[in-house]
């Protein structure tokens, strides 16, 4: 038996018992969104074909979410696939497109899903998408529409410049028909014409990998979000690591620029 290796285990174990009782002590976060990276080079560190690390993303997504609900948080958004990573390998894409459409109906179709009332929603250019993960997206959106408690946004063929430029689109358009009048555009006007208007702007936008920047996610609504940076990639990514995350936001003062 390995001793040590018991030991660790346990020690890490009671660590993260404590540090959750911590958390759940404060205030949590109703928004978070994830920049889930470092998927690739996660796998290149092992000399496991990118397709892996995508796998093992998958799978971390899944207790990301349950993590999430364990400690109350109703909304989760999470950017899966940006607009630039069209110009990736065009075998990794397709992987990455089935994988998707597999993942929206297995989401839908999880009790978890209906246990707890989740939503599913897909935000970005869909139609930029082939057609089986549009009918994924439908499938799952459709199907738990009526539920509220908690909403899981998956960002695909997402770029925060594009949602920004088709909000001007819609904005110039509802002027242009009558629909708007010039006055009336505010700040909260046209945060309705954002992908993400139905729910609040996150309070936590966390980013896995080591990398320090945004990479054009939710541009619009994390004016006032904190940011968080985990050096860590993101299959990699642990509980432990979650939860610091939240501890540190916990910890923070929001001023909102008074």
């Amino acid at each position: 038996m390995d001793i040590s290796g018991t030991v660790a285990k346990t020690a890490y174990s009671a660590y993260e018992k404590a540090l959750l009782k911590e958390v759940l002590r404060g205030p949590i976060p109703h928004h978070i969104a994830i920049i889930m990276d470092g998927n690739r080079r996660f796998a290149k560190e092992l000399f496991l074909p990118a397709r892996e690390g995508h796998k093992e993303g998958r799978s971390k997504l899944e207790e990301v979410m349950e993590w999430g609900r364990e400690i109350g948080v109703k909304v989760l958004t999470v950017y899966a696939f940006s607009t630039e990573n069209f110009k990736r390998d065009v075998a990794e894409v397709q992987e990455l497109m089935d994988m998707f459409a597999e993942n929206f109906i297995k989401a839908a179709d999880d009790e978890r899903t209906n246990k707890y009332g989740i939503r599913i929603k897909a935000i970005g250019k869909i139609d930029m998408l082939p057609e089986n993960v549009r009918e994924a997206i439908r499938y799952a959106e459709e199907k738990t529409a009526k539920y509220d408690n908690y909403i899981y946004n998956i960002a695909v063929a997402y770029g925060g410049r594009e949602e920004i430029v088709d909000a001007i689109r819609k904005i110039a358009s509802d002027v242009k028909e009558g629909r708007l009048d010039i006055g009336d555009i505010t700040e909260e006007k046209v945060s309705e014409y954002m992908y993400t208007s139905d729910v609040p702007d996150p309070d936590l936008v966390l980013r896995t990998s080591g990398e320090e920047r945004v990479s054009n996610f939710l541009l619009w609504q994390l004016a006032y979000s904190e940011l968080y940076f985990a050096d860590v990639y993101w299959p990699g990514f642990r509980k432990l690591d979650f939860l610091r995350a939240v501890r540190d936001y916990q910890r923070r003062q929001r001023r909102f620029g008074k």
